[in-house]
């Protein structure tokens, strides 16, 4: 069974805990609305939705010692770390709904886990217009959708870096950061110090998405999971503009299809995550229907037919 015929497990995250503004939690329904399951089902994918996952509600409060609601943070990350880890365990490739990017630790600290007891190695795709490689101490905001990369490397608080039962949960060399435009000052440093591989937006422009891509996917072989995180600000605002921290300059729809049909051609995608999706800032569900068609892409759909 290769990771591109395996059975599809969809699960909702409807929560913004650890966004700065509301609205993420509309995500997993809008891209139910834009019809994810009839898609995917469409390229020959069998396809179970799990439903939406339930947590504690978002009490819209103020940062305590440089995070926003850890405590209720700490409570969804477990449950998606639970849910994912499950469909991995049944040999599905779980999809989850978001949500807002800090449900990114628990997705990935569950497919870290898995790979540590199927012995095999990781590569994290992070899409993305910002690295989310905080900490308490270097958040302007004390949203924690800004630090799970800092978290999964092990650098965050213990009840957020245990989960998954290791730490760190990944090696900061598995990750490729790509897209990235939006980087907070003491932010920069410290992915400088970790020496993350990001490609970044000045990156693509001077070197191509196609250069990119080909250096993120280098190196996979058959014993390669590759996981996807995909925040729709990944893309330009202006093809995407439903999401709560839009940031100009992204890349274009046709280099966002290029990369997903790279990954696609691949044929190691085994997870996937599809963070940061806001109905409440989008127009007539414009930015799902562009996620969904970009995740087909990630699927397997092209113009023609590849060798």
């Amino acid at each position: 069974m290769t990771s591109t015929n395996k059975p599809i497990s969809i699960i909702g995250a409807p929560t913004d805990i650890g966004a700065g503004s509301r609205g993420a939690s509309m995500g997993p329904e809008a891209l139910r609305v834009a019809n994810i399951v009839p898609a995917l089902m469409g390229h020959g994918f069998e396809v179970a939705d799990r439903g939406n996952l339930s947590g504690p509600a978002n009490p819209w409060q103020p940062p305590v010692d440089g995070y926003r609601h850890l405590a209720e943070v700490v409570a969804w990350n477990h449950l998606v770390h639970d849910a994912v880890y499950a469909e991995l365990s049944l040999h599905r490739l779980p999809i989850l709904l978001g949500g807002d990017h800090c449900l990114g630790l628990g997705s990935i600290s569950a497919v870290a886990r898995h790979c540590r007891e199927t012995k095999k190695k990781l590569r994290i795709l992070w899409l993305d217009a910002h690295a989310d490689f905080n900490t308490s101490v270097l958040t302007p905001s004390g949203n924690i959708h800004g630090m799970p990369v800092a978290c999964l490397c092990g650098k965050g608080p213990q009840e957020l870096i245990e989960i998954g039962g290791h730490v760190p949960a990944i090696n900061p060399k598995w990750i490729r950061q790509i897209g990235i435009r939006s980087v907070d000052e003491g932010e920069k440093r410290f992915v400088h110090e970790m020496d993350l591989e990001v490609f970044d937006m000045r990156y693509i422009d001077e070197m191509g998405m196609r250069h990119a891509m080909e250096l993120a996917l280098a190196t996979l072989d058959t014993n390669t999971h590759l996981h996807v995180s995909f925040d729709v600000d990944f893309l330009d605002p202006d093809i995407a503009p439903g999401v709560g921290t839009t940031v100009p300059g992204g890349p274009t729809y046709r280099e966002a299809q290029l990369c997903m049909e790279m990954i696609a051609d691949t044929g190691r995608l085994a997870s996937l995550d599809v963070m940061e999706l806001n109905p409440a800032l989008d127009v007539r569900n414009r930015t799902a229907e562009v996620a969904v068609d970009l995740i087909e892409s990630l699927f397997g759909k092209s113009t023609l037919m590849r060798k």
